[in-house]
């Protein structure tokens, strides 16, 4: 049974989780926009394995920075 539970947790939780997504969103949107040619042409239709590890790599890296920010 949990008995130290306060509503205020939960609203926190939810307003660093809403914050985290949307830098990652902004984050990755100026990341796209920076690459020098369209990454999702070259990841979908060329099928480009090094710009899916690229992507993965930033994707992973931008989540680690954001998380320790916010957390």
């Amino acid at each position: 049974m949990i008995t130290d539970f306060h509503p205020g947790y939960l609203i926190n939780a939810i307003v660093f989780a809403v914050l985290g997504v949307g830098l990652f969103l902004a984050g990755f949107s100026l990341l796209v926009r920076a690459a020098p040619c369209e990454l999702w042409k070259e990841l979908v239709e060329k099928q480009n394995l090094a710009v899916a590890v690229f992507m993965g790599a930033a994707t992973l890296a931008l989540g680690i920075v954001i998380a320790a920010t916010v957390h």
